[in-house]
């Protein structure tokens, strides 16, 4: 003997009516309000007044905007303008992305930190903005800045931020960790 199968039947189950089951006064209801919200929005336009969801960016940010969005990458300064990098691949190394590229180049002269980027690239169109990289940095060298970088483009090449952009970019010489002077490194290199 066959068993047909019984749908378990729930205490707060919905239960429709015939005019429900129709689904016309729902439709009815949903362009009422598309047609209520249109409507008040273009009155709110032809008044001179603005909508309720434009927003005029970048001169306006919307109230809801993030106060912590994470957007375009900036590499810190030193005080003498160099890049405060010292090239040690951790934000390429935890990126889950891959998108970060730095080359290091080697300075005699600088006995605190003899490694600097020679190259460093951010290549926006594999980017994710989950803010790895700022917070793998031991020397607080790379940031992200609150405002979105132009984005569209219709060649990929042109989605490369490079070390130049980085460092011209609204410079920040403001580090949680300071670099040390020329004098100070070599004072402390020296001691016993």
């Amino acid at each position: 003997m066959k068993v047909s199968y019984q749908r378990k039947k729930y205490w707060n189950e919905p239960t429709q009516k015939a005019w429900e089951l129709s689904y016309l006064p729902e439709i009815v209801r949903g362009l009422a309000i598309t047609s209520g919200v249109f409507l008040r929005n273009m009155g709110r336009w032809i008044s001179g007044k603005k909508g309720a969801l434009t927003t005029y960016y970048p001169e306006e940010t919307r109230w809801d905007y993030a106060p912590a969005n994470r957007g375009k990458h900036v590499l810190t300064q030193r005080p003498d303008g160099k890049p405060q990098c010292i090239a040690c691949n951790m934000c390429a190394t935890v990126c889950p992305a891959k998108v970060i590229e730095i080359d290091a180049g080697f300075d005699p002269t600088d006995t605190a930190h003899p490694k600097y980027p020679v190259r460093f690239e951010i290549d926006y169109s594999r980017c994710v903005f989950c803010g790895l990289c700022v917070e793998a940095c031991p020397e607080d060298a790379i940031r992200m800045a609150k405002e979105t970088p132009g984005l569209p483009s219709d060649d990929r090449r042109q989605m490369w931020l490079t070390l130049e952009e980085m460092l011209s970019w609204k410079p920040q010489r403001d580090v949680a960790k300071p670099y040390p002077a020329a004098g100070a490194a070599r004072k402390s290199g020296s001691a016993p």
